[in-house]
């Protein structure tokens, strides 16, 4: 499985690469929505309180990566599809989704994290735990939206089933991520975010689990 997980990883990465104005895009996107909040939130005369700081970027980062994940199955016509059904097995195809929608969700968090920092500044006053939650609310994001996005898929592509099935998992990681990185921001205890962090994690692992299982059935169908 480990031999298929990493063909079909390279396989994304090539697809990706070959395809380049769908990442142009999103970066443009999280480029230029870091910008039109400098000129309307007041951020341009200094009024950017932090907990607004905080909000905007996670929504900023979240619907960056509905839009890099929600393509994962969309963009898999039907032979493309029969043809992995043959060589690769449904657990392998899902967790390798899984990992390189966490990789780009990560990679575009960072790219908002360095905009945010250069435009709107940088008030973390603890780098180390912003950066594990960054790395938590990927794997969250990436997990939840690469399941929907297969359901979708079999939907025929429903963006309204999309959204309805992701909202549910997507909100307690939102809210997680926003709550602990507002703890880095204020540069508090790691111990005070010790249990958010727990609860995070506990998130992504259920969510990640369902997928493995439920997978499988979903891609037989």
């Amino acid at each position: 499985m480990l031999k298929e997980i990493g063909i079909l990883i390279r396989k994304e990465i090539t697809l990706e690469w070959r395809q380049k104005y769908a990442l142009n895009g999103i970066l443009l996107y999280v480029v230029s929505a870091v910008f039109i909040t400098y000129l309307s939130v007041g951020a341009k005369m200094g009024n950017l309180a932090i907990p607004t700081w905080n909000a905007l970027y996670w929504i900023i980062i979240l619907f960056s990566a509905v839009n890099a994940v929600a393509k994962s199955f969309v963009q898999e016509h039907t032979g493309r599809q029969l043809y992995y059904y043959m060589i690769a097995s449904p657990e392998a195809i899902i967790l390798s989704k899984m990992i390189y929608n966490t990789g780009l969700t990560l990679i575009l968090a960072l790219l908002g994290y360095g905009v945010f920092s250069v435009i709107l500044g940088n008030p973390v006053q603890d780098q180390g735990l912003f950066l594990l939650n960054l790395i938590l609310g990927a794997m969250g994001f990436s997990a939840s939206l690469t399941m929907v996005s297969g359901i979708a898929a079999k939907a025929g592509n429903n963006a309204t089933l999309m959204a309805i099935l992701s909202f549910p998992v997507i909100i307690p990681i939102l809210l997680m991520a926003i709550r602990i990185s507002k703890n880095a921001l204020d540069g508090l205890d790691w111990s005070v975010s010790t249990d958010k962090l727990l609860s995070l994690l506990a998130i992504n692992a259920i969510v990640a689990a369902a997928g493995y299982i439920l997978f499988p059935y979903l891609w037989r169908s």
